[in-house]
């Protein structure tokens, strides 16, 4: 019996990839070393204060707000993820990918006007939560955000490292699939997954919160130049797709050799895929689990200055949609279309299954289509994607250590250059075990899309219970607790009983397959949001806010152990009297204080919160009347439409 060996050939050196891995970001790491410098001396912000290290001193405006919405919910995930569903379901897979994670961005907009509206001076969400419903809502969330943070760092890691090693055989010079079972050298991969946080923890230790923020503004510069160089070779001007003509022809005869089981005479040029709409329910599932139960976007959330926190999450989520759209409707359906073309990485022989879940795709088609300038282009994208939201995680976990777990259970009167300092601290740790926990998961056989279709079957049951904390007063502890564990425990059942049914048995590939993911993601997310409601309803608590509005009075009290003296320095001297002016003002009767002095009224804020519930609203009717629209008419005519 023969065996089919799918071999992936990387064009690049391995010094490329050591290069871009260390290289590029030690080059972040110095440009931000030279911006805190310049940032501490010219101006009254400084990363020494806890305000500003954790939360940019509530006061980014909403340009660069939306850059780091961009670039955090840019995972590897968004770039590979959504080309291996251009590859597998065709052009509807891009689609309900790109709509599957605007619709959150969109509706935790929501939730952010309301965390400036009643919990401006808090830190994490698990703080509110914390304050609101005591120590085991408290402890059952910070479970729930450190799994979210896991499952993100391993797909961000895993992703990344996949692609680096692919392109450039870092270590090992090849990829070897024997019947679609991995035989990766662990030295390769696991060098990348090691040494790509390094630069990382390096500029976030130095600039906080506020780095990241920089970072983020130059990696979606780079990353958009990316995209456009890519749409408008596989488009227009590449000789191996011939324009968008001859890529249609191509993907004409790729239906006809490999036709898409489910889609409309097994077209990838059609929104009529059965595939593609279980994928979509997937991503929706997933991309609710990734952002609420996540505190990066919180985290944005209240750094974001209050009188535009709502406008930087409806400017993010539509700027963040062309990402996943463009780059896997270019790249993911140029590899199916370039199968044939003796330039494709495994040619004679098509991307084995390992190989399309690791997302290797996008970098296939990237290789046919401009050589080694492709290969390139295409490993600084997803490291620039990796990057950017690992940054955001390492102040989003060292918020959550510092916080919530060293400041709540072991000193609860820790000043803020106390908690700077843990927080550095904990960003080195978790820089490491980030590492270490990416090459737990491959030698596990677990690869970024089992981690992106289990991110939603696992997380699912705490997102209403999250939102709800901040945004309904009527909301109660028991429903907070009980919401989330029988969710949780629905869902972990139909997560089983589905993958047996449909797939006939229960194993670690089944279970993240879309239909076992969408089972008991369903089943979490509504049991979880129907025994919230119910139980609060039934038992009101009509909360006032105060106790959240309030938060910031607890960062600002001055533990007599370390109040100013001779031997404080200027740097602790200044956060301590901005803690503590911090805890008298941060929240009045009539609005919030800003940093300037002027105040933001309730009534503005409100209007905030109604205006991204309609914007919402409107953007999801319309993403799914779009696409519903498209799969009626491509069921109607027996032409393909492609979109």
């Amino acid at each position: 019996m023969s065996t089919t060996v799918s071999e992936f050939h990387p064009l690049l050196d391995q010094s490329v990839g050591y290069g871009v891995v260390v290289g590029v970001g030690f080059f972040f790491a110095g440009v931000m070393l030279l911006l805190t410098y310049l940032q501490s001396k010219f101006t009254d912000m400084s990363p020494t204060s806890s305000e500003e290290f954790t939360s940019a001193s509530r006061n980014v405006k909403p340009g660069l707000v939306c850059c780091g919405i961009v670039s955090a919910w840019t995972w590897s995930a968004t770039l590979l993820q959504s080309s291996t569903a251009a590859y597998t379901f065709g052009v509807s897979g891009p689609w309900w990918f790109g709509v599957g994670g605007t619709i959150q961005l969109a509706i935790f907009g929501m939730v952010a006007a309301k965390v400036k509206m009643n919990a401006n001076g808090a830190h994490t969400f698990l703080e509110i939560v914390q304050v609101r419903f005591g120590t085991g809502a408290h402890l059952l969330f910070i479970f729930y955000g450190f799994i979210s943070v896991l499952i993100v760092c391993g797909s961000l890691l895993l992703g990344g490292a996949a692609t680096v090693n692919a392109l450039t055989g870092m270590n090992i010079g090849r990829i070897f699939l024997l019947s679609d079972t991995a035989v990766l050298t662990p030295s390769g991969l696991d060098a990348a997954c090691m040494l790509l946080p390094i630069g990382i923890a390096l500029y976030v230790l130095v600039g906080g919160l506020r780095a990241t923020f920089v970072c983020d503004w130059a990696h979606t510069v780079i990353l958009f130049v990316i995209i456009y160089i890519f749409v408008f070779r596989s488009y227009g001007t590449s000789d191996t797709t011939a324009g968008l003509s001859g890529l249609y022809d191509l993907l004409q005869e790729a239906a006809v050799a490999v036709p898409v089981e489910g889609n409309q005479d097994g077209s990838y040029l059609t929104m009529k895929s059965n595939q593609g709409l279980i994928f979509g329910a997937a991503v929706i599932l997933g991309g609710f689990s990734g952002i609420f139960c996540d505190q990066g976007y919180w985290q944005r959330a209240i750094a974001s200055n209050p009188t535009s926190t709502t406008k930087a999450y409806m400017l993010g989520g539509l700027s963040w949609f062309a990402v996943p759209f463009a780059f896997a409707s270019c790249l993911g359906l140029a590899a199916r279309a370039l199968e044939t073309n003796p330039a494709f990485p495994t040619y004679p022989n098509p991307l084995s299954e390992s190989q399309i879940s690791a997302g290797l795709a996008a970098p296939a088609a990237a290789t046919v289509i401009m050589g080694k300038g492709g290969a390139a282009a295409v490993l600084l994208a997803v490291f620039m994607a990796a990057t950017s939201a690992a940054s955001a995680e390492l102040i989003g976990v060292s918020s959550l250590f510092s916080y919530d777990i060293y400041r709540t259970y072991f000193r609860p009167k820790a000043n803020g250059t106390e908690i700077v300092r843990v927080s550095h601290y904990f960003i080195c740790i978790w820089a490491i075990w980030m590492g270490c926990w990416a090459v737990i998961l491959h030698r596990a056989s677990i690869d970024l899309g089992w981690l992106y279709y289990v991110q939603g079957a696992v997380l699912s049951p705490a997102v209403i219970p999250i939102g709800l904390t901040v945004t309904w007063s009527k909301l109660n502890k028991a429903a907070v607790l009980l919401g989330p564990i029988i969710g949780a425990v629905l869902g972990m059942a139909a997560w089983m009983i589905g993958c047996w049914k449909i797939y006939g048995s229960i194993n670690i590939p089944n279970l993240a397959k879309p239909y076992s993911a969408v089972c008991s993601g369903l089943t979490g997310l509504l049991f979880s949001g129907i025994i919230s409601v119910s139980l609060s309803l039934i038992w009101p608590a009509n909360y006032d806010f105060k106790g959240t509005r309030a938060i910031a009075k607890l960062d600002g009290d001055i533990d007599p152990e370390v109040a100013p003296n001779d031997s404080t320095s200027e740097n602790e001297k200044k956060d301590i009297e901005t803690c503590a002016v911090d805890a008298s003002s941060m929240s009045t009767k009539d609005g919030i204080l800003l940093a300037d002095g002027s105040i933001v009224s309730r009534q503005l804020l409100k209007s905030g919160f109604k205006k991204a519930a309609i914007y919402s609203s409107v953007l999801a009717a319309i993403v799914t009347i779009i696409g519903e629209t498209n799969s009626y008419f491509s069921q109607l005519y027996s032409d393909d439409l492609f979109i």
